[in-house]
């Protein structure tokens, strides 16, 4: 269970959609803060996890970029309007605001336009640029529990916090703990504390999560494949101010010509955007911590050159018009006692789709995944 749990302060405003979510991302890789390593007094790695635990922060505002290097195969022009290859190969900055459980708010500002979330005690807006167009939820009783994500960053760690409390519940005896070096990051001083798998099939090397020396907040979110000393996903404030925001910060004001829809609220299921397999009947998960594989189907692709028996049915939130025959034809063709099919593979995760349908996934190697298909 992550520390960060039983502090809503330390885990607000954006979900991921699944473990691989936390490397997913942007584009060139280089380091948040060049700045000279501050002299700060010695902590043990359980004291900064104290630290993050007991931190009592009322407010903040500031500016995050996420960036990525993931190492995948060229997809560009397979995803109708690239939107998906922009998320995986973009570099993304949002402005955040937090002023308590019931007041937050991110705007997500880049190619795709810009798309705020605004939260104000039980009224939830979204507003998008690219088509003046914004929603408005009247949220329950227990809408403290659910905390909205925009889109299409969704499946994206959107800041620091979020990460860090996702690798965090990762924790357990497969993992080692320890403290790395001090940095400057947004301005702050802060220390670090690395967590390393201790399997040697997971794709991962290191997560590093700097966290401010004062505030004890998450700055910095860093994940290294392995044989890399330079981040392959990374997220940080470049500027961060912890005093509380204006409370004009929450309120929407529509902008002129804005088509408003307004929805019914909906009790939310287990973790919003987050993947629970043990829910999901048609989704199962093979070993446990840094090398767990998700094993699912991919009805109605053709992956092998005869497509499976039930429709193709487009998962939530993808492109609809997107040819997934092409797509897998792209990839390479792999085969051996567990049968054949297409492989993707990137620098932290893989992906194994077999020609009878079912589909593999994980922070890990091939091989892994290949003995899991065994099985």
């Amino acid at each position: 269970m992550s520390v960060l749990r039983s502090r809503p302060v330390l885990r607000w405003l954006v979900p991921a959609t699944a473990a691989v979510a936390v490397i997913g991302g942007g584009a060139a890789i280089g380091t948040f803060a060049a700045e000279a390593e501050p002299s700060l007094p010695p902590r043990t790695a359980a004291q900064l996890l104290v630290d993050l635990q007991t931190s009592r922060l009322e407010g903040l505002s500031g500016t995050v970029v996420q960036r990525a290097d993931l190492g995948l195969p060229p997809l560009v022009g397979l995803v109708p309007g690239n939107e998906l290859t922009t998320l995986l190969t973009g570099t993304h900055t949002l402005r955040v605001w937090y002023s308590g459980p019931d007041q937050q708010r991110v705007a997500l500002m880049d190619t795709l336009g810009e798309q705020d979330i605004i939260r104000n005690g039980r009224d939830l807006w979204t507003w998008q640029s690219r088509s003046n167009t914004a929603t408005h939820r009247t949220l329950g009783g227990d809408a403290g529990a659910w905390k909205p994500a925009p889109e299409p960053a969704a499946s994206l760690p959107a800041t620091p916090q979020q990460a860090a409390d996702l690798a965090l519940g990762a924790i357990d005896p497969s993992t080692e703990v320890s403290v790395g070096r001090s940095a400057t990051v947004a301005g702050q001083d802060a220390y670090e504390l690395v967590l390393q798998p201790r399997d040697g099939d997971s794709l991962v090397h290191q997560l590093r999560i700097a966290i401010d020396a004062k505030q004890h907040v998450p700055l910095r979110f860093e994940v290294l494949a392995k044989g890399s000393d330079r981040p392959a996903f990374e997220v940080a404030f470049t500027q961060v101010d912890y005093r509380r925001p204006d409370a004009d910060q929450f309120r929407f004001n529509p902008p002129p010509g804005v088509t408003v829809d307004e929805e019914k609220a909906e009790r939310p299921t287990g973790k919003p955007g987050h993947v629970e397999p043990a829910g999901d009947p048609q989704v199962r998960a093979v070993g446990d911590g840094w090398t767990t594989v998700l094993i699912g189907r991919l009805d109605g692709a053709d992956v092998g050159g005869k497509p499976a028996t039930k429709p193709a049915t487009p998962p939530a939130g993808s492109a609809p018009d997107m040819d997934m025959s092409k797509l897998l034809g792209g990839l390479p063709a792999v085969s051996g006692d567990w049968g054949s099919g297409r492989l993707l593979t990137s620098k932290l995760f893989s992906v194994l789709l077999t020609d009878d349908g079912r589909v593999l996934a994980g922070a890990v190697t091939p091989e892994r995944l290949y003995q899991a298909a065994r099985g």
